[in-house]
């Protein structure tokens, strides 16, 4: 589901957001900056000194609580041109400040956050740093999607007894100390890394901190694994990995959008327009039984086309308190209409429902045929696992107060399985240590499109194409290749000759700024 919150609900929302961080104890251990160990999950009360974006997925904040961490911090690369914060003030406070990387549902809070704002920051991961080829490992600072253990930032304001406290300690700095802290032990990359991509901080997180395409939606705490240990380890396992996409299957994209049954798990690929074209044109030899007109839950028209074939078309509009709704709210259904006819109903009416007469009542066509068109989109069901039920059960759906009429409640007083639409495609992943496929399956969440409509809308289609150009630019050298950061789930597949172990990416999505 989308939510849409308008300008005075976002209001709110922040009001309630300071409110919260007055007022609410959220559990969690405080600490001081200089307090922090790795592996070690934190709130902390500071103040925002710079702040910048990183990838679609991250967001950096620099602050400061006055105290200077005991480990070496690690320096996020940025440019200088995307770091908001006086300059002056971000030298000075060079060697107190520590850079925090904010991920996912937290980055548009962080973006809103105002440079000099006080924070109180729950949940916060250190983590120490590869060690690389320093001598001295570094501790990093995250706040994980998601808002378990009340994971969160609050915006304290100025009336806050611990503002008030954090201020008075922060003027008592004496900043020239701190500036002149372990100088001798100091190197370039941590005196100039907040304006510079320096070359060697950039070759140290190479692997952590290059700009990713893809966003984690779960799972944040796993850590990476190489694809040479995936490739050698026992299935069913759930991974976190860091690679590059080397090439995908099917190259035609609208190949990859096909039907699934979630009962019996079939795929089955999308029917094209002239299959149901013929299955229209069968059903209209059988003219509409007058004596299924006019009955107490919908009205009918019928009329007989003008050209040589004299074709009878029936028109059944579905009623609401024995009344006709706007079309914008009608279902109706339809007897001897052709694609044409049909596709023209659905640009006027909420849906269209193909149907024939039988001697007793109305019935759905078969179920190669969509069972209801809504929009642009045709819905179908399963031929194996749907047990067709009269038409006449929509009428307890014509009851409800307000009748919606949503796909899945029509599938399911008509007996229907419905298939779902979804993109089904081959990722060969690489990371250096080994090369495996997986498996992409997914209805809507990965590209941000849903699969139902890419095959009606061109502009999905382009904006489909401009993503897999991005995830995998062509006429690119490897290297040149951006990093996918996925999960991929591990599982068998036996039968009687043989077994074979598959991958499938699961709860990733595309950056935001890649689409």
């Amino acid at each position: 589901k989308v939510y849409t919150f308008m300008d005075e609900e976002q209001k709110t929302i922040e009001e309630l957001r300071v409110w919260a961080a007055s007022n609410l104890s959220i559990s969690g251990p405080a600490a001081k900056l200089s307090d922090v160990q790795p592996m070690l999950f934190f709130d902390l009360t500071c103040q925002l000194v710079g702040k910048a974006k990183v990838d679609g997925s991250s967001f950096l904040l620099k602050v400061w609580d006055g105290t200077k961490c005991s480990y070496p911090t690690w320096k996020v690369p940025v440019e200088a041109r995307d770091l908001e914060g006086e300059k002056v003030v971000l030298h000075q406070l060079r060697n107190l400040m520590v850079d925090i990387l904010v991920y996912d549902n937290h980055v548009q809070l962080a973006k809103s956050l105002k440079i000099g704002s006080f924070l109180r920051i729950y949940s916060i991961h250190t983590k120490q740093a590869s060690a690389g080829s320093e001598e001295v490992s570094k501790i990093e600072f995250h706040l994980h999607g998601g808002t378990c253990y009340g994971r969160g930032i609050g915006v304290l304001p100025e009336s806050n007894p611990d503002v008030k406290e954090l201020k008075a300690f922060l003027e008592s700095v004496d900043l020239a100390d701190s500036q002149n802290m372990d100088m001798e032990n100091m190197s370039s990359v941590e005196l100039d890394g907040t304006f510079n991509n320096v070359t060697d901080l950039e070759s140290h997180l190479q692997r952590c901190q290059q700009l990713s395409v893809t966003v984690l939606t779960d799972h944040q705490d796993l850590n990476n694994t190489e694809l040479k240990t995936i490739l050698n380890s026992t299935a069913p396992q759930q991974y976190r990995i860091r690679a590059k996409l080397r090439t995908y299957k099917p190259q035609k994209l609208y190949q990859s959008v096909k039907l699934h049954c979630s009962k019996c798990n079939s795929l089955l690929e999308v029917p094209d327009g002239d299959d149901f074209d013929l299955i229209l044109q069968g059903s209209a030899v059988t003219a509409p039984n007058p004596e299924l007109h006019n009955t107490s839950w919908y009205d009918s028209v019928m009329w007989t086309t003008q050209d040589q074939k004299q074709r009878k078309i029936a028109i059944h509009f579905v009623k609401h308190d024995e009344m006709l709704q706007q079309p914008e709210d009608t279902l109706l259904m339809i007897e001897g209409g052709t694609l044409k006819e049909v596709w023209k109903l659905t640009k006027r009416f909420k849906c269209v429902i193909p149907v024939r007469s039988t001697e007793d009542d109305l019935e759905l066509l078969d179920l190669s045929a969509p069972f209801l068109l809504q929009g642009n989109i045709k819905y179908y069901g399963c031929k194996q696992c749907s047990t067709p039920k009269p038409i006449k059960n929509l009428s307890s759906i014509a009851a409800e107060q307000r009748p919606t009429w949503e796909p899945t409640e029509i599938a399911q007083v008509l007996g229907i399985e419905p298939l779902q639409y979804v993109f089904i495609m081959k990722f060969t992943l690489v990371d250096g240590t080994g090369a495996l496929n997986a498996y992409l399956f997914d209805h809507e969440k990965f590209f941000h499109i849903p699969a139902s409509e890419i095959l009606t809308n061109h502009f999905l289609q382009q904006k489909m194409e401009m993503t897999m150009n991005t995830l995998c630019p062509p006429g690119r050298k490897l290297d040149d290749l951006p990093w996918l950061e996925c999960f991929i789930k591990s599982y068998n597949v036996r039968d009687a000759t043989k077994h074979q172990v598959y991958y499938q990416i699961f709860d990733t999505t595309v950056a935001e700024d890649v689409v």
